[in-house]
Order: C-alpha cells, then structure tokens, then sequence
C-alpha cells in the first residue's frame, strides 16, 4: 500500500526482456532496499528483483503491460517512485494501492495563477468512479479531482512544489498518464450493482 506522496524521481537506465517479462533498471536514491518488496513506479506497484549503489531492477509482465504504459518505457523515461507505506509512517496523501485502474490522456496542462490546471482524458471505467474533491492518483501522485468539466474528462488543479518534485511538470498535451481511483469508489460501486442492474 502506498500514499501517492512520492519519495524520488527515478529514471529507467536500461530495458531488457527476461523471464520476469519485460525488465527494468531503475536509477534510484534508496539505499536500504531488500529483493521482494515493492515500490510504486509511476503509481505502477512493482517489486525489487535486484539493486545495487542507486539503481534497482523489476520486471514487468504481459498483463502489466496491457494495462499501463511501461511497454513504451525507454532509458531516459523518468519516474515517480514512492516505497510501500511502513506502519506508523505519516498517511499524507490517500490510500494508494498501487493497481492501474486505466491510462488517461493529457488534454491541456496551463498555468493559471498559483497553480497549473491538467486536463485528462479518462477512460469510463475509471470516470465513474470520479466525484469532485474526492482523490484519484496520477502517474502515483496523490491528486484531488479539481473539476468534471465535461463527460471523460478529468481536471486536475497541481500545485507548484508538486509540478517541481514530480514528473507532472514535463507533462504535455498527448501524454499518457496511470490513472487510480479511489478504492472506496471501487468498493462502493461493486456493492451497489446489483441493485442499481434492479
């Protein structure tokens, strides 16, 4: 489980493919990882293969691959990286399971006043799950849904420390982003189906 307040911003060093699928290695700060657990990349959940000084390496499978854009991973493409939530640590953002729920599409990314407005594509199954002011994670930063401007569009209103800390600001219009809804809205909306199918 994660927060969404990421921790680094990694870059992919070099793409293979492996018996883990389609492997990556990552150039990270942590220092103290250990084979097994996971770090959210790009709000991806993926799990530590090896690490070495400042780099770590994970794979990514077929249905990983179908469901999020690390297929289109090269060196260069940097991440957002955040470790797995420890107990007692502080929960700054919201509950971040590290699951890709659909892949959005940059509309518009404009500065306006103090912060930047991001408008996004968003597939259906992910746009019903949406209200405004509830959370959703980009690319595994914690966000609030600023507005519903219109059907399958979503908009995000970012602050500067974030467009700064993140890879949110090099974002632009085209880009493909990981989107995750808020698991309560994932919960609620599968225990009310039967009854809204009456």
């Amino acid at each position: 489980m994660f927060t969404g307040l990421i921790t680094a911003v990694g870059e992919v060093r070099e793409v293979s493919t492996t018996d883990a699928g389609r492997e990556l290695v990552v150039g990270a700060p942590y220092a103290d990882l250990v084979v097994g657990e996971s770090i959210a990349c790009n709000g991806a959940c993926l799990t530590v293969r090896s690490f070495g000084d400042g780099w770590f390496s994970t794979g990514a499978v077929v249905t990983t691959l179908e469901r999020t854009t690390i297929g289109a991973w090269e060196p260069g493409t940097r991440l957002n990286l955040e470790r797995a939530l420890a107990v007692g640590d502080r929960l700054g953002g919201h509950i971040v399971q590290g699951h890709v729920d659909g892949v959005g599409r940059v509309v518009s990314a404009e500065r306006r006043d103090d912060a930047w407005l991001i408008d996004v594509e968003v597939p259906l199954e992910v746009d019903e799950l949406l209200v405004p002011l509830g959370s959703i994670a980009v690319d595994g930063v914690s966000l609030t849904v600023n507005a519903l401007p219109r059907p399958g569009v979503l908009q995000l209103s970012v602050i500067d420390h974030t467009m700064r800390h993140t890879t949110l600001g090099a974002l632009r219009p085209g880009d493909g982003v990981h989107l995750e809804a808020d698991i309560l809205a994932k919960h609620l909306k599968r225990l009310a189906a039967p009854l809204l199918n009456t």
